[in-house]
């Protein structure tokens, strides 16, 4: 029998008071004094897109390879799944250079509140460093921008596959959402990091025994790529009741980033570095990704239970562990030339789970 769509928790939409005050709060420097009116007047554009709902204003027809080809879709996730169907087939090209996506999981740089660069920061150069020793591109990707661009977001994931696999879009279409104000979402862009990709290395720090927020929401937000829809048309946008109904007559978990290479570097100052790298590598494993050996799966103390201030001194002194950070870049590197050459794959790869998810 076919279940029912639970409602009744979310709120009233704001009111026509509350949106505009809201709204103001970006225009708070007294610079804009004099553009008062014209801003009451985009605040009521805004509002009326809001309060009818227009999340994706700028439209184009499905077309071929879509279940219907006559549903609208927002033209901005139409791009973003055209660039991640050109870099698979660059991915899968045994002519395109090999490809490192080297992902500096701090929140900290010197362009913003810290005022000083962070130890995962130099830690992640020197994997990039060692990944163009061997020839291969390095692409370094830097969450710590989060944190000090203008107006770039990692916007939090909204549970979509909690209701039915085929309501996760690949890549996601929760964002960009115009009628609430949800723009400038950066995980398009990263999608196709990771897909251009042959190797991924995540570096971190420790945070409460967990990952730092700004690698914890990327992560939150691929989870469309394990088991995502690549066609919206197929739920019509966001109904619910569809993609119940998809799943329920069997859906197979599509692992749109599998294959590819991976290591990890976490690092802390005092305890949950173990927990955290586990965490990193369980999930990287469930996404298909091929773990480079047990080099390749760093955890480690920086300055154990030393003071903050001289942490970079810390760093500088253990060569031990700046040789290990390295030793990650060298066997992912390994695991990736192997790959390539199809001399590396996983054991299981051709055992089918019986309960797939």
């Amino acid at each position: 029998m076919p279940t029912s769509i639970r409602k009744g928790q979310a709120p009233e939409p704001a009111t026509r008071e509350v949106f505009f005050e809201r709204y103001h709060a970006r225009f708070m420097d007294p610079a804009f004094d004099s553009e008062r009116d014209a801003i009451d007047r985009l605040a009521a554009i805004a509002f009326e897109a809001y309060t009818e709902g227009r999340k994706a204003p700028v439209t184009r027809k499905a077309g071929p390879g879509f279940a219907d080809p006559d549903y609208d879709l927002s033209q901005e996730w139409y791009d973003a799944h055209e660039a991640l169907r050109l870099a698979q087939e660059r991915w899968e090209s045994s002519a395109s250079p090999s490809r490192v996506l080297i992902v500096n999981g701090s929140p900290r740089n010197d362009g913003t509140c810290p005022g000083e660069i962070s130890k995962t920061w130099r830690m992640s150069n020197m994997v990039r460093e060692e990944v163009e020793k061997a020839g291969m591109q390095a692409d370094l990707l830097d969450l710590s921008l989060v944190t000090s661009d203008y107006d770039r977001h990692i916007h939090p994931c909204k549970g979509c596959v909690s209701t039915a696999m085929p309501l996760c879009h690949w890549p996601c279409s929760c964002y960009p959402n115009h009628a609430d104000g949800q723009v400038n979402d950066w995980m398009f862009e990263i999608y196709e990091r990771w897909v251009s990709a042959h190797g991924v290395i995540i570096l971190a720090p420790t945070h409460w025994y967990q990952s730092p927020s700004v690698l914890k929401q990327m992560i939150d937000r691929l989870v469309c790529a394990d088991g995502g829809n690549p066609d919206p048309t197929t739920t019509q946008g966001k109904k619910a009741k569809l993609a119940k109904e998809i799943e329920q007559k069997g859906w197979d978990f599509p692992k749109h980033i599998a294959g590819r290479a991976y290591g990890v570097v976490v690092h802390g100052d005092v305890a949950g570095v173990e927990v955290h790298r586990r965490n990193l590598t369980d999930w990287l494993d469930w996404m298909g990704l091929i773990d480079a050996g047990a080099l390749s799966r760093l955890d480690r103390y920086l300055g154990y239970y030393e003071p903050y201030w001289n942490s970079h001194d810390a760093l500088d002194k253990d060569e031990d562990l700046q040789q290990e950070t390295r030793n990650v870049a060298l066997a992912v590197v390994r695991a990736v030339t192997l790959l390539r050459e199809g001399k590396l794959s996983t054991p299981d790869e051709a055992v089918k789970p019986p309960r797939p998810k």
